[in-house]
C-alpha cells in the first residue's frame, strides 16, 4: 500500500523509528491511518506503541505528558506535534466521558477499547504493514461506519461518540451501520450528559462541512438534534404565508437554505441560517380580515433566542455578537433600495455584512426568488469599491470646539450629520464642512447650537 508523504508524516516516521531502534513497537494509529487509506491528507499523526510514557520521555526528553493518565505524550519532531500514546485498555466510564483508569496493554486490546472500525486501524511505516484487528478495512471499502464491538456499550463508555459517529458520517459521507445507528437513536439524550463545549465543539465541525445538510439530517433524524439544539425542532410545523414561502414550514426552508450556502460558508453565516428564523413559532399569528400569516418582531426575538442558545453553548462574545447581529438584521435587506446613501454605506461597512448579504441570498433563494435588493447592494459594492466606505472624517470635535461649540452629546449629533454629507458627497473637504457649520450647524441643531 502506496502512503502518501508530508514534513508531518516524515516526523512521525522519525518518532515511529526512535521507538523501534529501542526495541519498542510503533505504529500509525487511528485517523491518519484511515484518512490516508482514503487517499486525504491527514490534519495530524499519532503513533501508538508498547513503550511505557516514562520511556517515551527517556527517548524524547523535551516531550511533555498531555494526558498522563491515558499514557500520552506529545513530542515535537522537525517542528510538528506527534501524539505518543502507549497502548491500553480503559477502565469502567464513570462520568460518561473519560475511563476512570486504563492499563497499558497489547496492540490488539489497544483496537479493540476504540470507537468505530475505520478509526481502529494501524500501520507501521517502515515495513508498509496495515494491520486491522477490527476488521476496519472491510468497512472503508463498503463505506460504512461500525462500532466497535458492541454498539451500546461504546456510547455508554463515551457519550460524545454519538455525535463523532454523525461528524465521521458527515465528513466521510459513509453510511451508519445498522446497529449502530440504533445505538445512536437509544443513546442519544445520553449527550446532554456531556459539557457544552463538547458538544459545540462537534457541532461546529458539522457545520462548517461542506456536507452540512447530511449532518443536519442525521442529528435531526438520530434524535441529538432535540437534545441539543430543540429549538430546531420547533421549526417543524410552523407555517408561512404561501405567497412568500412555497417552499414549506420555517424547519424546510432553514434547511434548504443549509443546502444552498456555499462549501466554505463561515461558521457565523451557518449558525445565523440556522437561528434567522428561530423566533417564527413563538410569534405566529393569523390575520383573519387579511387571511394572513405573520411573525411580527420574530427578528428580534430570534437575536434574543439566539443568543440564549450560543450562551448555553458556551460560544466567545465575538461570535454570539456576529451571529445575534445577523438575525436582528436579516428583515432589513427588504428597505436597503430606500435607504440613504450615508445610511447605506454605514450598513454596508459593518464587519458582518459579507455574511448578512449571503444569509440574505440564501433566504430569498429558497424562497421567493426575489433577489433585486441582492443585486441591488452587488452593484452599490462595485459602485463604493474605488474608496473607504467610511473614509476618515472630515473634522473632529477638536475643530467644532474652535468654533465656539461645546463638548458634549450635541457636538457628536452635528459631527453625525457632517458625516452623513460627507458620505453622500455634499461635502468632500474640511473648509467646506466648516463653511457648512458656519452657515448650517445653527439652524440644523435648532435650540442646541452654540449660543
Amino acid at each position: 500500500m502506496q502512503m502518501m508523504g508530508s514534513e508531518m508524516r516524515n516526523a512521525a516516521l522519525e518518532v515511529v523509528q526512535t521507538l523501534q531502534e529501542q526495541g519498542f513497537q510503533a505504529v500509525f494509529a487511528g485517523g491518519c491511518v484511515r484518512d490516508e487509506l482514503l487517499g486525504r491528507q491527514p490534519k495530524d499523526y499519532d503513533v501508538a506503541t508498547d513503550a511505557a510514557p516514562d520511556a517515551v520521555l527517556t527517548l524524547f526528553p523535551k516531550a511533555i505528558t498531555v494526558g498522563a493518565h491515558f499514557g500520552v505524550v506529545l513530542v515535537k519532531v522537525q517542528g510538528h506535534p506527534i501524539e505518543i500514546a502507549t497502548f491500553r485498555t480503559d477502565g469502567s466510564y464513570g462520568d460518561g466521558r473519560k475511563p476512570d483508569t486504563v492499563t497499558f496493554a497489547t496492540i490488539e486490546e489497544d483496537a479493540s477499547r476504540r470507537d468505530f472500525t475505520v478509526n481502529g486501524l494501524f500501520f507501521e511505516p517502515v515495513t508498509e504493514t496495515l494491520l486491522d484487528f477490527v476488521h476496519g478495512q472491510e468497512d472503508l471499502q463498503a463505506r460504512v461506519l461500525r462500532a466497535i464491538g458492541q454498539p451500546g456499550q461504546r456510547f455508554e463508555e463515551d457519550h460524545l461518540r454519538l455525535l463523532r459517529a454523525v461528524r465521521f458520517a458527515t465528513y466521510l459521507d459513509f453510511e451508519i451501520e445498522p446497529g449502530t445507528w440504533a445505538a445512536v437513536q437509544a443513546h442519544a439524550s445520553s449527550i446532554t450528559r456531556i459539557s457544552p463545549e463538547r458538544i459545540r465543539d462537534e457541532l461546529d465541525r458539522i457545520w462548517v462541512h461542506p456536507r452540512r445538510v447530511r449532518g443536519f439530517d442525521l442529528l435531526v433524524e438520530s434524535g441529538l438534534m432535540e437534545a441539543v439544539l430543540p429549538e430546531i425542532l420547533a421549526l417543524q410545523g410552523c407555517e408561512q404565508p404561501p405567497q412568500w414561502h412555497p417552499e414549506g414550514d420555517v424547519f424546510v426552508h432553514t434547511r434548504i437554505m443549509l443546502e444552498m450556502l456555499p462549501d466554505e460558508a463561515s461558521l457565523p453565516l451557518v449558525l445565523s441560517v440556522l437561528f434567522h428564523d428561530i423566533g417564527k413559532p413563538a410569534t405566529y399569528t393569523y390575520d383573519e380580515i387579511d387571511q394572513r400569516i405573520r411573525f411580527n418582531g420574530h427578528d428580534q426575538l430570534g437575536a434574543t433566542m439566539a443568543e440564549e442558545i450560543m450562551r448555553r453553548l458556551k460560544y466567545s462574545n465575538e461570535l454570539i455578537e456576529a451571529v445575534v447581529v445577523a438575525v436582528a438584521n436579516h428583515m432589513v435587506f427588504k428597505d436597503v433600495q430606500n435607504m440613504r446613501v450615508a445610511k447605506l454605506k454605514r450598513f454596508m461597512a459593518r464587519p458582518t455584512f459579507a455574511d448578512e448579504l449571503e444569509l440574505h441570498r440564501v433566504d430569498c433563494a429558497s424562497s421567493n426568488g426575489l433577489l433585486d435588493n441582492h443585486a441591488f447592494l452587488l452593484e452599490k459594492e462595485e459602485e463604493f469599491a474605488n474608496e473607504p466606505l467610511i473614509p476618515e472624517p472630515l473634522v473632529n470635535g477638536r475643530d467644532l470646539i474652535a468654533l465656539g461649540w461645546k463638548p458634549g452629546p450635541v457636538l457628536g449629533k452635528i459631527l453625525r450629520r457632517i458625516q452623513n454629507r460627507q458620505l453622500e458627497g455634499t461635502l468632500q473637504t474640511k473648509e467646506e464642512a466648516l463653511d457648512w457649520v458656519r452657515k448650517e450647524g445653527e439652524a440644523a441643531m435648532g435650540e442646541d447650537s452654540p449660543s
